[in-house]
């Protein structure tokens, strides 16, 4: 979903952990409003070690602190660093903190058909690799996947991940040559729905058109992703809201905006001055 002018629910507490114990381990999980991810974690591990287990879940993994050790397949494997992990559904592994100071790491798990099963395989035999703009990509779907008003950004965010996964694991990527039409198209979408908003499954639908393949043209045409657009625009008529002299209380849901730290948030960062400098200026 998109965030929409008006209030939203960006967390479904159904889902939702936060613990510290004996055995030295701090857990905080939640079930975003994201379609595909299933569960978010953050944990901080110095005593624990988890025993044999699987998820009917993707594992998307990155360790930030230390490193971790743990058997897939009947092997040895292990993920620290700049390293991604993708661990596979149904394929039992354990894990534990690879040194006494322990471990912090942040997890996604993704619902098992937003990958082919067909790559079940592939990430038993290459579950740990080097892809510093993956990484980077997975590091800010963490930022921006907690932030209410960020939709667009978690959805193109996550199109591009799952889309780099697929190519790691061997099956076909995009094509290197984008056309210039979707990106147009995408561009006059978002216009539309700038108050209300579009989410990229949508767009994707009525433009027929991969996700990823949406975001990667919009980028390569316009020099910026879809979210930013929107939000540019957002400030844009912010702008506008508060030169015809509206209320400051109400242009963040009269622009856009899931509330006004929202509004208040981009607007300092596009325009250096809050809005309410703004309109004193």
């Amino acid at each position: 979903m998109i965030s929409r002018a008006g209030p939203a629910v960006l967390y479904d507490f159904d889902v939702s952990v936060t613990s510290a114990g004996a055995a030295g381990v701090a857990v905080s999980a939640w079930r975003p409003c994201l379609d595909g991810v299933v569960e978010v974690l953050h944990a901080h591990l110095t005593g624990h070690a988890y025993p044999m287990h699987a998820h009917d879940s993707w594992t998307l993994l990155i360790v930030d602190d230390g490193a971790v050790r743990y058997d897939l397949d009947k092997h040895e494997r292990a993920a620290f660093g700049d390293l991604v992990t993708l661990l596979p559904p149904y394929v039992p592994h354990n894990g534990t903190a690879a040194h006494p100071h322990g471990l912090r790491k942040r997890v996604f798990y993704l619902a098992s058909d937003r990958l082919p099963t067909d790559l079940i395989g592939a990430s038993v035999d290459n579950s740990v690799f080097t892809d510093p703009s993956l990484r980077r990509r997975i590091a800010a779907l963490h930022e921006v996947i907690g932030q209410p008003g960020e939709d667009l950004a978690a959805e193109g965010h996550f199109a591009e991940i799952t889309e780099r996964l697929r190519v790691r694991l061997g099956f076909p990527g995009l094509p290197e040559r984008l056309d210039r039409t979707p990106a147009r198209r995408l561009r006059d979408l978002l216009e539309e729905n700038v108050v209300p908003g579009i989410s990229l499954d949508e767009a994707s639908r009525l433009l027929h058109f991969h996700p990823a393949y949406l975001v990667r043209s919009f980028t390569r045409e316009f020099g910026m992703p879809p979210h930013q657009y929107l939000i540019s625009r957002r400030v844009d008529l912010a702008r506008r809201l508060i030169l015809a002299g509206d209320p400051l209380w109400s242009i963040a849901a009269g622009s856009g905006f899931y509330d006004q730290p929202h509004l208040i948030r981009h607007f300092k960062r596009i325009l250096g001055v809050s809005p309410k400098a703004f309109s004193k200026g």
